[in-house]
């Protein structure tokens, strides 16, 4: 019996070994997704396609090959054509949850930056024009006790949230059904 074949459109940062023990893999080696009509080529001889977001699955791509399982590495999944899948008995995966603590990090990040002017105090440090400390140079609001609003409180917004907790943060949330709320 022939190993059955998945394609995937990029290099993972995570190991595929386990996959690679169950069937043969090829990963696209390129930074840059493969191009619609390789997808259309590599759909006609793999099984399974492991894809990510920047990758269209449409009913063109779904109807030209012979897939069994179509996964994709991203939250989301609007960029398939779910009913063309269902329509082939094909199922669908992706991976809810993988960016929740990621993207709260970052946002948290973004959030301290903005706060504390780093990328204005970097530029004015390069440019050689710090000379000894100043009580209020590139001085910034304390984050500390401030009041944050967060508009969509599903994993993400509860990820920032808990984050916000430990700065002793007043917090703020709305979800798309109501108006803000005090997280207590």
């Amino acid at each position: 019996m022939l190993q059955a074949k998945v394609f995937v459109t990029r290099r993972l940062p995570i190991e595929l070994e386990q996959l690679r023990s169950l069937v043969t893999v090829e990963v696209w080696p390129e930074r840059q997704p493969p191009p619609y009509g390789i997808l259309l080529e590599k759909v006609k001889e793999v099984d399974g396609l492991l894809y990510l977001l920047t990758d269209q699955v449409d009913r063109q791509l779904i109807e030209s090959g012979k897939l069994k399982v179509i996964s994709q590495m991203a939250v989301g999944y609007d960029n398939i054509d779910i009913a063309a899948a269902t329509a082939r008995q094909i199922p669908v995966g992706h991976t809810p949850g993988v960016l929740t603590d990621a993207t709260a990090d970052f946002a948290w990040a973004l959030l301290m930056a903005a706060a504390r002017r780093v990328v204005e105090a970097d530029r004015f440090t390069r440019a050689g024009l710090w000379q000894t400390w100043e009580p209020d140079l590139l001085l910034g609001p304390n984050v500390t006790g401030a009041t944050l609003g967060i508009v969509g409180f599903g994993r993400i917004g509860q990820a920032i949230a808990r984050r916000a907790k430990g700065f002793e943060m007043q917090i703020l949330y709305r979800t798309h059904l109501t108006s803000f709320t005090v997280l207590k």
